[in-house]
């Protein structure tokens, strides 16, 4: 989870610092954004998970379950997933 956790704040940060330049539409970059963060959080903890060693199988979880509780507490927003991010 604390994985997850560093690469939502890495990945976030850059999305919203590019976004909000002021160049134009900012929807673009933050659709871009939610895909990579779902990828890493969900994608690669599915893949790991299903690697069928001990660690990745904790780590895929804690991939997932971070991806999940960022959603969760921030209302889609840490994660791209809110709608009202893109009106």
């Amino acid at each position: 989870m604390s994985i997850y956790s560093v690469i939502n704040v890495v990945i976030g940060f850059v999305t919203f610092v590019i976004a909000m330049d002021g160049r134009g539409d900012p929807t673009p970059y933050l659709i871009t954004g939610a895909v990579l963060l779902a990828l890493a959080g969900l994608g690669a903890g599915i893949w790991l998970f299903f690697v069928r060693r001990s660690w990745t199988r904790g780590l895929g979880l804690g991939l997932m379950i971070g991806w999940a509780l960022w959603s969760i507490l921030s209302a889609g927003i840490c994660t791209g997933i809110n709608p009202s991010l893109y009106t």
